[in-house]
């Protein structure tokens, strides 16, 4: 299933009779020290007193890190029923997962953990009844777990995999290539690679990398100048041949795609996160040059779906905010010659995937995943049925075949695969888990808040069925907010003890997402992201009206452009809410572009080095709207100390200040992972460790016992 190329909680509730807490530990914080930095901002001076934070190879970054955690994990060790969560997180997550089966000739690849595992193992089994055999174990990778498996590619004959693994959470790969019938790893070991595709083009692969950074910037230097180079199997990085790279605009980056008949490589272009996107292409039999298919004039997104007579279909929201698909001659490019194969509609087209002469369209209608399948003229033949509110990830097949998989999930539904055939619309259970608790003691409902604008929001809440509206359940409301990324009811294995002890899950669906197309992502970017923020303020005062929670009882919390959001609504609304716990957080609106691949976020954001853009970046920017003399609720900072997308210093800085200027009562923690990127630990235990302490400060600082499933 091709996507368009555009994120956890534990709560447990309520034992009110008779309970008392035990006292808070009285917090003395580390000495912050403070440099005498001044910037100017076209006239507007903005001091930068914790700047030396960002200098992660120093002395003195270490020491306050080190003093941090030991603050983060004294509080820690005082709230008694933290073990008992990580002990029902490990049940819970105890049982049988598998990824949806990808087929690669007579084989069938996927990816099966037996909640024993610190990691996923890549399975290939001959058939649907062979016996799996193991082909890639990470966890054999490092004895930590540290070092995880993040992508893999098969060569069209089943020769060789190549697969790539992340060191430490980073977002560099390290790539590296084992004949698949003997499992011998060769000699092949790329570095540097980076927001990269693996395609194979006969007995080698295309890949993107950037040039070396220096050793000790490589996890905050600015990346830029990607190149696609190919690899031939067997041979060392240094004989890789360069395919293709813009000296002229060192912000382009390229990703390669072969085509299944080998003749054509299709290049995705991007600059910027929600910049526009464009497809050029390179016949591979004739060794042409590298040639656009898009006019460069042409402002919108374009995503190659699959190659049919020597025509690209693909998906594109030029002139249709909803998304369309359209097939494309490259001989013939120009705008009056495409043929629309699938027109928009009032529904955002999500993905499309060709499988036995068909189209399967899947589409979000309010968030919730809908399929439908089209013959290759566009006309529709049918829809197939789901059971119910929920999600669709990965409908994995292939345009000469008739058999697809596909998977459905929802917040009380775990990821049950199902088996497709094209022809006969006929969907059947192929691995359903068996994870130990009851999903029919919960429901799942859709409502609309209205935000500050009128603008309606959809949000989901999940709760035990039965639930008292008297504003007393702690609740958990999760929210992201941008780049084009859609909130969608997908199952959340950590959010069921909350749901088992009386509590309430909330995901908000604000603008700046994908849910109803471009329209609504640009409705939350650059001059309009308060609109993102209004939103998630609605959502909360919509729960405290409507009887689910009270402010002493609500939590927020989002991770990445989440957690920008969660800081700026803290500065903003702090009355509303008991605890925050922003993650991973772009925290600095004035700097984010100088490290690592944030440039590329200006699209979205807008850029301080721009008068117009600093104006209302510097309005909402959490790192600089801190106040004295505010009551802010409890707040537990989350980063990685190998997050090298949003570099930690944002969330340094950020706690920092606030320890500074806050005064009140309320804990203010910052909680870092060793060995961990932006998406946190990579191993099971890592995972479980994380969403055991952050739902211990918030049921602790909401003075509640969690009830434990029995």
């Amino acid at each position: 299933m091709k996507y368009l190329n555009s994120v956890k909680i534990i709560v447990f509730c309520l034992l009110f009779s008779g309970f008392i807490l035990a006292k808070k530990p009285v917090i003395t914080y580390p000495v912050s020290k403070k440099v005498d930095r001044v910037d100017d901002y076209f006239g507007t001076k903005v001091a930068a007193p914790y700047r030396w934070l960002e200098d992660m190879n120093s002395t003195a970054t270490a020491q306050w890190i080190e003093a941090q955690r030991s603050v983060t994990n004294q509080y820690f060790s005082q709230i008694t029923f933290r073990s008992k969560f990580k002990s029902r997180l490990t049940e819970l997550w105890n049982y049988e997962s598998y990824s949806t089966p990808e087929k690669e000739g007579e084989y069938y690849i996927f990816k099966m953990n037996d909640g024993s595992r610190e990691q996923s193992v890549v399975y290939m089994q001959k058939g649907l009844k062979g016996k799996p055999e193991v082909l890639i174990d990470p966890n054999r990778f490092s004895k930590d777990g540290s070092i995880s498996l993040q992508d893999y590619a098969f060569s069209k004959d089943q020769k060789y995999v190549c697969y790539a693994v992340s060191p430490s959470g980073s977002d560099w790969r390290e790539l590296f290539v084992m004949e698949v019938k003997t499992r011998k790893k060769l000699k092949d070991h790329i570095k540097w690679a980076k927001f990269t595709d693996l395609s194979w083009y006969k007995n080698g692969f295309f890949y993107s990398r950037y040039d070396k950074p220096k050793e000790n910037e490589k996890l905050k230097a600015k990346v830029e100048s990607q190149k696609l180079y190919y690899h031939l199997a067997g041979t060392p990085q240094s004989q890789d041949k360069l395919v293709y790279q813009d000296r002229k605009n060192s912000r382009l980056g390229f990703s390669g795609e072969v085509t299944d008949n080998e003749k054509y490589l299709v290049i995705y272009v991007w600059e910027g996160a929600s910049d526009h996107d464009t497809i050029y292409y390179k016949n591979l039999e004739t060794g042409s040059a590298v040639t656009p298919v898009i006019d460069k004039n042409l402002r919108g997104h374009f995503t190659f779906v699959d190659e049919i007579d020597d025509r690209f279909l693909v998906i594109t929201d030029y002139k249709a905010p909803n998304y369309k698909l359209v097939l494309i001659d490259p001989q013939r490019p120009q705008t009056n010659n495409w043929k629309v194969v699938i027109p928009e509609s009032t529904d955002k087209l999500e993905a499309v995937s060709c499988v036995g002469d068909r189209v399967v369209a899947l589409y979000l209608k309010d968030a919730n995943s809908a399929l439908s399948v089209f013959d290759l003229e566009g006309k529709k033949l049918y829809d197939i049925k789901l059971p119910g509110i929920g999600t669709v990830r990965a409908f994995n097949g292939k345009k000469d075949e008739i058999e697809a998989f596909y998977s459905f999930s929802s917040f009380i539904v775990p990821k049950t695969i199902y088996r497709f055939n094209v022809k006969e619309n006929k969907s059947e259970v192929f691995r359903k888990p068996d994870v130990k608790f009851d999903p029919g003691r919960f429901e799942t409902r859709q409502v609309f808040c209205e935000s500050k604008d009128k603008t309606r929001v959809p949000l989901f809440i999940v709760h035990q069925k039965g639930i008292k509206l008297n504003g007393n359940n702690p609740t958990m409301l999760y929210a992201y907010g941008g780049f084009n990324a859609s909130m969608k009811p997908r199952f959340r294995l950590h959010i069921i003890p909350l749901l088992e002890s009386g509590g309430v899950y909330v995901t908000a669906c604000l603008r700046g997402g994908g849910e109803y197309g471009e329209e609504w992502h640009r409705a939350g970017m650059l001059e309009k992201k308060q609109n993102v923020f209004d939103d998630f303020i609605a959502a909360a005062q919509y729960l405290i009206k409507s009887g689910y929670t009270s402010p002493q009882k609500l939590a927020i919390q989002g991770g990445s452009n989440g957690g920008l959001l969660v800081g700026a609504v803290m500065n903003q609304r702090p009355e509303l809410f008991r605890v925050a716990i922003p993650g991973v957080g772009v925290m600095d609106m004035l700097r984010f572009h100088k490290f690592t691949i944030g440039w590329a976020w200006a699209g979205e954001y807008g850029s301080s080095e721009n008068a117009q853009h600093f104006k209302f970046l510097y309005e909402y920017s959490p790192l600089h709207n801190i106040k004295e003399g505010i009551e802010y609720p409890a707040t537990l900072v989350t980063t990685a100390d190998h997050d090298d997308r949003v570099f930690p210093a944002h969330s340094f800085k950020y706690v920092a200040a606030l320890q500074e200027k806050y005064k009140g009562k309320n804990p203010v923690l910052i909680r870092i992972d060793t060995k961990a990127g932006h998406s946190g630990a990579s191993a099971l235990s890592g995972k479980i460790a994380r969403y055991a302490d952050i739902y211990s400060f918030m049921l602790y600082n909401m003075k509640v016992k969690p009830v434990f499933h029995q």
